[in-house]
């Protein structure tokens, strides 16, 4: 549902429909295609983004939640590893710093965290706003003309959105437009312009579906920035309801392991995700079902779809199979439930 100005003050109005499923017959447009995979492994992560590969060129960014110190549910190092060494040669994990105080709220404190979270063994991570910010324009945006990420940003010349999808205490879910609008906006602006409204003491009062909208304008911006050098890769691993941010106190996982979704296109790439949760039986997915609808997270998807941003309809094809097409029922079906 696409909201207008409000009449009276002039002022952005928040969608609705954040805490309800659209299931797929009653979804419109074309389909993008999405590839799949049950391989939970390195080897499986550099399979699948082989396919999904084809425009990435040049300098080349990978921006992943490097997780807080000791954080149990992060993709594991090993993985990421071996694909920038076979696959991304050359290529930069990229981060910024965070809007709360913490282990990664400054550069230093930051930097500190990679090492004991073991990326700085193989790999020098860009702190991409550590050297101050960048604006980019929002194309159709509500809430922004602009986003201020970090300005290293502009020192590349394509992204591969290497996420883990998860829930997320306020978004519902962090898939592919979590990683890129909260995680490429810098630490001190760009965050504070998602999460906050300016003269306000408490610094997340945005929620629901007006964070949801405000995050997508900010994935927006980045991913208009790339064009079609932008990729996206999503891990349905580890999948607490707790975002990586939350360390070791994320909740336990009693989600079970998916495995990993890829697409050129971001809408789908999430929609797959959300629907392979949907696909569950009600006892494995009632925990992420229920961060996802409390948190009206679904609105992350019904506006990438108003901003056109992607196809919320796709091709499910199945890379263990030859290439089958699947439904996400066939996806998750004995999967098994998680023990932690």
């Amino acid at each position: 549902m696409t909201a207008k100005n409000n009449k009276t003050t002039g002022k952005p109005v928040p969608g609705k429909g954040g805490d309800r499923y659209v299931p797929y017959e009653k979804r419109t447009g074309n389909e993008s295609i999405v590839y799949f995979t049950r391989d939970l492994s390195a080897e499986g992560l550099a399979r699948i983004y082989r396919r999904v590969a084809g425009n990435i060129r040049g300098r080349v960014a990978v921006k992943l939640h490097t997780g807080e110190k000791n954080g149990p549910n992060i993709i594991p190092r090993e993985w990421v590893k071996l694909l920038l060494e076979t696959e991304l040669k050359g290529a930069r994990v990229v981060e910024t710093n965070s809007y709360y105080e913490g282990d990664r709220y400054t550069t230093a404190q930051h930097r500190e965290t990679l090492k004991v979270n073991g990326w700085s063994a193989f790999t020098d991570v860009d702190i991409m706003d550590e050297e101050g910010t960048a604006d980019l324009p929002v194309l159709g945006g509500k809430w922004f003309d602009h986003m201020t990420v970090g300005s290293h940003m502009l020192n590349y010349d394509s992204l591969v959105a290497l996420t883990h999808f998860k829930g997320h205490m306020m978004g519902g879910f962090g898939g592919s437009n979590k990683n890129l609008g909260i995680g490429c906006a810098d630490g001190r602006i760009g965050k504070a312009m998602i999460h906050t409204t300016p003269g306000q003491d408490d610094m997340w009062d945005i929620n629901t579906e007006e964070l949801m909208e405000r995050m997508t304008e900010s994935t927006k911006a980045t991913v208009d920035h790339f064009g079609k050098q932008i990729t996206f890769v999503n891990v349905m691993r580890n999948m607490s309801v707790s975002c990586d941010c939350e360390g070791c106190a994320a909740m336990p996982v009693v989600t079970p392991n998916v495995g990993i979704v890829a697409s050129t296109d971001i809408l789908a790439a999430d929609q797959v995700c959300v629907d392979l949760i949907y696909a569950m039986s009600e006892g494995d997915r009632k925990a992420m079902r229920e961060r996802i609808e409390t948190r009206h997270g679904l609105r992350q998807l019904s506006y990438m779809k108003e901003l056109m941003m992607g196809n919320d309809r796709y091709m499910l094809i199945d890379i263990d199979n030859a290439d089958r097409r699947i439904s996400p029922a066939d996806a998750v079906e004995g999967v098994v439930p998680f023990v932690y």
